[in-house]
């Protein structure tokens, strides 16, 4: 950076209003399918309303699940994920790959309620695998990795600091009823950098996934 640009950029102040909005990319893309934001917030705090805590930082509650498997396991509240976790940058795997067509069984507590019609709604147009109720505390950010296949993103209750980053595009996804499509098999991260506590349904689309 030459000194005179250096000495321009300080005479502007950096603001953006796109920081509590939603920016677009190719990895990352609002679809033309909406929800009923209200309905969805009240059937899903009535559900956690009855449930015990899912964990400290980062909170998962499986909506989908696996026939006849009550008690989740690992692969069902994480799954096969890739890391460059040190200074070497080398990647590796971590946790087993997860047959995402297996997820057909939606758990008895969401039955009956709006995120049922939620995900029926979406089914009629793409096949879903995990679904999961995610929570993300204040000050709380996920690992930088990549997953074996896309997923459905649905913020629920959400604030201006919890960002989505996929490569090096970042934005804001707003609970505004939007419903977006979200590449992860890219490198990404979600944080919370606000104070208040984040709440999405997260959907894996069941495709054939990456094994490498």
């Amino acid at each position: 950076m030459e000194i005179a640009a250096l000495h321009a950029a300080l005479r502007t102040r950096p603001t953006s209003p796109t920081v509590a909005t939603f920016v677009p990319s190719e990895h990352i893309r609002r679809l033309d399918h909406r929800v009923d934001l209200e309905r969805l917030r009240a059937a899903c705090e009535g559900v956690l309303a009855s449930t015990h805590d899912q964990g400290a930082g980062f909170h998962t509650l499986n909506i989908t699940r696996r026939p006849g498997v009550e008690e989740p396991t690992i692969q069902d509240l994480s799954g096969r994920y890739w890391i460059r976790p040190d200074a070497t940058y080398d990647e590796v795997p971590r946790d087993p790959i997860v047959d995402e067509t297996a997820y057909t069984e939606l758990h008895p507590m969401f039955a009956g309620t709006y995120v049922e019609e939620v995900i029926e709604g979406i089914r009629e147009f793409l096949p879903l695998g995990r679904v999961r109720l995610l929570g993300k505390d204040p000050f709380n950010c996920n690992s930088w990795h990549r997953d074996p296949e896309p997923r459905i993103h649905i913020p629920i209750i959400t604030n201006p600091g919890a960002l989505f980053v996929i490569n090096h595009h970042v934005t804001h996804l707003p609970a505004d009823g939007s419903v977006y499509f979200t590449d992860t098999r890219a490198y990404h991260t979600a944080m919370n950098g606000g104070e208040e506590q984040r709440l999405s349904i997260v959907a894996a689309i069941a495709i054939p996934p990456a094994t490498d």
